[in-house]
């Protein structure tokens, strides 16, 4: 990598490390005055706006000029060159109850393309990092998407569209035909480390609709550069626009698109 995006992935990691410090050291710490519902189902915690305003004076810090689209308390911010994409607790239902299984995602984007990203575990300390042409990591070491080439054997990842209530009816029935052709499904309540599963082997294909930029920016590219394909519901590469996702090894990904398009074809083409 060369000397600017070295120094921006090392920052990156410095902040994720620090907001994940914290998010580890309160769990099971928070109270009911900690937690405020954005809406039906959506929550948000102390925790959320402390670990985003850590990751965002952090790379202030380095950056003073570079943009935010930040979960928490930067949704409006122009893109400019070098635009910072960033949710600083994905999972906070799972937080709120002590589930284990939530994370830290972190993305640059330059000139409207991401460039790099970064998901972190704080439970299990692992740290899933990707830049453009340079492949995928797990703790410093190279991962790839998994080899399986036959959906009867592959395990699924999903999450409910918990922002898209008026669509349960089709998830479901979507649920329940991609259920009898595969393995299993896992629905984990995290979509960046989703993604970062599927970019490290561990599951095979993964869907979802209504995600937000900073759910999926980090995770996007962690798939790119493992060997995976990521598309819209469409087949297209908007699903940053849309939150609408097909993940999956290229072997398997036109037969779970294919799934989601009889569905959803017409309904929600992208």
């Amino acid at each position: 990598m060369n000397n600017d995006n070295s120094v921006f992935l090392g920052t990156a990691f410095r902040a994720a490390m620090l907001a994940g410090e914290h998010i580890r050291t309160n769990l099971g710490k928070i109270s009911k005055d900690d937690i405020n519902t954005k809406q039906a189902s959506d929550f948000v915690t102390r925790i959320d706006r402390e670990s985003e305003q850590i990751i965002l004076d952090t790379i202030k810090k380095k950056f003073a000029d570079h943009h935010f689209l930040a979960e928490e308390s930067v949704r409006k911010d122009a893109a400019g060159e070098h635009r910072w994409i960033i949710d600083p607790l994905d999972g906070t239902t799972n937080f709120i109850h002590g589930y284990p299984v939530f994370s830290v995602s972190i993305a640059l984007e330059v000139k409207n393309e991401v460039i790099l990203g970064l998901v972190y575990d704080p439970l299990r300390d692992e740290i899933f990092s990707a830049e453009k042409g340079k492949g995928a990591f797990l703790n410093g070491k190279p991962v790839r998407v998994s080899s399986v080439s036959d959906l009867m054997n592959s395990l699924v990842a999903t999450g409910f569209p918990f922002r898209r209530k008026d669509l349960i009816d089709p998830y479901l029935s979507l649920f329940k035909n991609i259920f009898y052709k595969v393995s299993d499904i896992r629905r984990a309540g995290s979509a960046a480390l989703d993604l970062a599963s599927l970019a490290s082997g561990r599951c095979d294909c993964f869907f979802e609709i209504g995600l937000s930029p900073w759910d999926i920016a980090a995770g996007g590219i962690l798939i790119k550069e493992a060997g995976g394909i990521i598309t819209d519901f469409g087949g297209g590469t908007d699903y940053l626009l849309t939150g609408n996702i097909v993940a999956a090894t290229p072997a398997l990904h036109k037969e779970i698109l294919q799934e989601v398009k009889g569905v959803f074809s017409g309904a929600i083409d992208k």
